[in-house]
């Protein structure tokens, strides 16, 4: 998973910022479990250090850097904001950022229960999906319709693919290939929603993390989380309060929720089996997307 040649410890990250940022090296600093292109560090109570340890990382928090602050003042959750670039040098060679902390617990470890987190996801995409400018980042290896990643769900389905739900999967999957294109202007997409980047408190969502693969393209691609990300049966409130999903996005909405279940329930196999990049808490949290795609669409 990651190719960084440099350990990043709590010494290096320090030693960091002793070089370059010294009225903020005092601050306590704590390891945070998880990350994938990036190891995140609490420092103090309303900050963090992320330190790239792939090799896209560093592009990533570019991205972030220029458009977070466009984007943050307008969105009704809280979302990381860059406060401070740590430049590459002879202590470790990428950039790397301090980032405002956004409080809460990852929806993987800490669930929603019992308030309108429906209305909540819906009032912060509405916000995000506008119109995108011209210089904005395209998609990577999200962003497509779906008929240009059967590959890819075929792989996931053949790896993980619960046999007792394999039909209803496929015949979701099916009918978002068959769904129409996205005809609107490319808007903002935060383009990675997953229990592990929405963050809750006293069960309640508040607040939205880890903006790398922001993108400008199909709405459809975060619309997703309304089976992802929400409890069972929350999918009609969502796209209620929403407002402007039509049929077809709805229906690429829906296969992108199961292509992405998949990938979850992947993830967390290859944690439960010690293998790299594997998180054990994603297999469950896949499990129950699934489970709640074949509960059906918003009507």
């Amino acid at each position: 998973m990651t190719d960084s040649a440099f350990e990043i410890t709590a010494d290096l990250v320090r030693d960091l910022l002793h070089e370059q940022h010294p009225d903020l090296a005092d601050l306590a600093i704590r390891e945070v479990a998880g990350g994938w292109d990036n190891q995140q560090w609490r420092l103090g109570d309303e900050l963090a250090v992320r330190v790239p340890r792939t090799e896209r990382a560093p592009d990533l928090q570019r991205k972030e850097r220029r458009w977070l602050p466009v984007l943050a003042p307008r969105l009704p959750l809280p979302v990381p904001e860059p406060v401070r670039i740590g430049e590459p040098s002879a202590r470790f060679p990428k950039p790397w950022t301090v980032m405002t902390w956004v409080p809460g617990e990852p929806l993987d470890r800490s669930p929603i229960s019992g308030d309108d987190s429906a209305g909540r996801l819906a009032d912060f995409l509405g916000a995000l999906h506008v119109p995108a400018p011209a210089e904005a980042p395209a998609g990577s290896d999200r962003g497509a319709h779906p008929k240009e990643c059967t590959d890819g769900f075929d792989h996931f389905f053949e790896a993980v693919a619960p046999g007792d739900i394999a039909e209803g999967l496929r015949a979701v999957w099916d009918d978002a290939v068959a769904a129409p294109e996205w005809e609107g202007p490319p808007v903002w997409v935060h383009g990675d929603l997953h229990p592990a980047n929405v963050v809750v408190s006293d069960g309640a969502l508040s607040g939205v993390v880890d903006f790398g693969d922001l993108f400008a393209g199909d709405p459809a691609w975060d619309l997703a989380a309304a089976w992802v990300v929400l409890p069972g049966g929350a999918a009609a409130r969502f796209f209620d309060v929403y407002a402007h999903a039509d049929e077809g996005t709805v229906r690429r909405a829906r296969g992108l929720a199961a292509l992405k279940g998949l990938v979850l329930m992947l993830i967390g196999r290859n944690g439960d089996r010690g293998l790299p990049g594997g998180k054990p808490t994603w297999g469950p949290a896949g499990r129950a997307a699934l489970d709640r795609v074949l509960q059906g669409g918003p009507v």
